[in-house]
């Protein structure tokens, strides 16, 4: 038997309004949060949410930039709000950058009347490509040999002082300027979007770059070295009037859209304010000096002291393994973060050392970062090396092992006793250049001093070294190795026994 409870009209109308307004509290609720408790923008700016933050510390959020750039080109109207703008640029055109002093009276006083050096680079945006960004450009190289991702115009440009383009580094230029002068330059970016997407079908989407600026003023010693400002924007580059097309397409696309889904969206500005960002991770090897496209000087090995020609300059330390350690503070765990293609991260791991980053385990790493940069930064934290794809052990022959070999033969003694240490030699290429400069490292000598690398044969006849013998060698195989005196010049031949 269903029983119903019959209200009083009264009773019915309260229960009425009721309703209503708990309904209204709960209409609120996101408002009040979004506005009042906290801000999801906020939260949504974490890099484990967004992929390409600018990585920048709380605190400099709201302060007032000593500088400020200004790309002379509209940004799109079809990004949505608190999205990054987006500027389209056609290849090959020069745009203008102006370059303004933002500084208040009595900032910075130490470059007043005083050059500072600004570096400019087109990168990459996307995170996936920044981890291959050496290979991209490598291949774009080849696709386009003699040619630069960017440029300066420099009849147009004005203010710069010594504007230089390195041929090593294809998509960086940097120069000097006063910040007291009115300061313009023009750049031409000459690598389109689509040039580094996979060749599917056609048609395919274009990926976006970063124009990215890095100021430095003097230091003592009158470096470029001391990190003022660094800011970016995005852009995507097309084909001639591209841009153009591609600009004119969003912007009837939105004239089509309802007034409530254009709120949605930015509108479009003439110019483009680049935005304050990390200062790019290269940055600590910056300095005024010649770069090696500008002044290329071949260093050579030496042989060891006390033996060699004072013509041959010494051999460069080895690079040091740049593994991180307990002991690194949070500022140089940062460094860290940065000199490995971590800056994206940079920002989540804030307050930890050394420490705090080695005692992760792969599956804490892996969550933070996702599948892919999570097993490359636990790699990288627990200093994991490559396996080259050939090793071989070599011993160098000596006049006293000789001897030695000599008495055993005439004794009849086979057992050996002798101690001998034999050096491992890693290859990577399998070249007979690659053994050429390993040898010569090994010997302390100038790879031009090793004429030839026999390997010995059958009846002790010398075999000529070639790149197909040694991808034939077995690996971790071992030589005795024998130097000749060449017969033509100050050189040497290296026999393998």
């Amino acid at each position: 038997m269903a029983w119903a409870l019959k209200l009083p009209l009264a009773d019915e109308v309260i229960e009425s309004g009721l309703v209503q307004d708990f309904d209204a509290s709960l209409s609120g609720i996101g408002q009040e949060l979004g506005a009042g408790a906290y801000s999801m923008s906020d939260v949504l700016a974490l890099p484990i949410f967004k992929q390409e933050e600018s990585s920048l510390p709380p605190e400099n959020e709201n302060k007032i930039l000593p500088f400020q750039y200004v790309l002379c080109a509209a940004t799109s109207p079809a990004v949505k709000l608190h999205d990054e703008t987006l500027t389209y640029l056609n290849q090959g055109q020069s745009y203008e950058i102006r370059m303004l002093d933002n500084r208040k009276i009595g900032e910075l006083p130490e470059i007043n009347g005083k050059l500072v050096k600004s570096i400019f680079r087109v990168v990459f945006h996307d995170r996936r490509l920044q981890y291959t960004e050496h290979q991209q450009l490598e291949g774009w190289r080849w696709n386009r040999p003699g040619d630069r991702i960017l440029d300066i115009d420099v009849p147009m440009s004005v203010g710069i002082i010594d504007p230089r383009a390195n041929p090593t580094q294809l998509n960086t230029v940097e120069f000097l300027w006063d910040p007291s002068k009115r300061t313009s330059v023009f750049i031409q970016v000459h690598c389109i979007s689509t040039e580094f997407t996979m060749r599917k079908h056609g048609g395919e989407k274009g990926v976006p770059f970063r124009v990215q600026i890095d100021t430095f003023k003097e230091n003592e010693n009158g470096e470029y070295t001391e990190h003022l400002h660094s800011a970016s924007c995005q852009i995507k580059v097309f084909k001639p009037k591209g841009a153009d097309r591609k600009q004119k397409t969003d912007r009837e696309k939105m004239e089509k859209r309802t007034p409530h889904e254009k709120e949605k969206y930015q509108p479009s500005y003439e110019t483009t304010i680049l935005t304050e960002c990390s200062p790019w991770p290269e940055i600590t090897y910056v300095n005024n000096a010649p770069s090696p496209g500008f002044n290329s000087s071949h260093s050579s090995f030496s042989i060891g002291e006390g033996n060699g020609s004072p013509n041959h300059q010494p051999e460069p330390p080895p690079p040091i393994a740049d593994n991180l350690l307990p002991t690194s503070t949070p500022q140089e765990a940062q460094q860290w973060l940065h000199r490995n293609r971590f800056s994206t991260f940079s920002r989540l791991f804030t307050n930890f050392s050394g420490a705090d980053l080695l005692k992760l385990t792969r599956e804490d790493v892996i969550q933070i970062c996702g599948p892919a940069d999570g097993i490359r930064l636990f790699n990288a934290l627990k200093g994991r090396m490559v396996r080259p794809r050939l090793t071989i052990y070599v011993c160098q022959e000596s006049q006293q092992l000789r001897d030695l070999q000599q008495q055993k033969h005439e004794d009849g003694d086979t057992a050996s006793s002798t101690f001998f240490v034999y050096h491992a030699i890693y290859l990577e290429e399998l070249t007979a250049v690659e053994l050429t400069e390993k040898l010569a490292q090994l010997f302390s000598i100038s790879s031009q001093q090793i004429s030839q690398i026999y390997k010995q044969g059958p009846t002790g006849i010398h075999v000529l070294i070639s790149d197909e013998m040694i991808q034939n060698f077995q690996d971790e195989s071992c030589f005795v190795l024998d130097t000749m005196k060449a017969e033509t010049n100050d050189s040497y031949h290296i026999i393998l026994k």
